[in-house]
């Protein structure tokens, strides 16, 4: 047999030897990579919220009109369940919020898991406990008046001084009284 390291001995240079990693060696490589790749899917998954899409038959739960004829003013509530209600602007979302017992007697408020509306100028899903709504404009919704959400408040007080807005509300200041001013 020939030895290949014979010359590196000769010179008195270190020999290395590279060894093949065993059986349980790959296995236990293959399975912390397996576990990297989940955790980092399942953190991702969680921070990142999935965009809700109603379907042609979905209907406003609230109005009872087709959802997905107003793509720009789709909002969703998702619950923990995997279920969702589609609403054709923000504020028959809030009037179902509010009023779950009325809508949805089998859901409670703490059954939610995200509640997303469309941003005004990108027409984006944003979170619509984030996001900032203009009231009182002379743009309205499928609906009428409407709550014209916004993910930056400086969008919104761009817009409350090109369409004519009375205030900006948040997610705290929709209240069933403040959604009767719309009606």
């Amino acid at each position: 047999m020939l030895d290949n390291n014979a010359g590196q001995k000769e010179r008195g240079e270190t020999i290395r030897v590279r060894r093949l990693p065993n059986a349980h060696g790959i296995a236990a490589a293959a399975l912390i990579v397996l576990i990297a790749l989940f955790s980092l899917s399942a953190s991702a998954g969680g921070g990142e919220k999935k965009v809700l899409k109603p379907s042609p038959r979905d209907k406003c739960t609230v109005c009872g009109m087709f959802v997905a004829k107003y793509p720009d003013w789709v909002a969703s509530i998702a619950f923990g369940d995997g279920s969702a209600a589609f609403f054709d602007g923000p504020k028959d979302m809030y009037k179902y919020y509010h009023n779950l017992t009325k809508y949805n007697s089998a859901k409670k408020k703490s059954d939610i898991r995200t509640m997303q509306v469309s941003d005004y100028y990108s027409l984006e899903p944003i979170d619509a406990f984030k996001a900032y709504y203009v009231m009182g404009s002379d743009v309205y919704g499928p609906m009428g008046r409407e709550l014209i959400p916004f993910a930056l408040e400086a969008d919104a007080a761009e817009f409350l001084k090109d369409h004519a807005g009375k205030r900006i509300v948040t997610f705290r200041d929709i209240t069933p009284e403040l959604l009767k001013d719309l009606q």
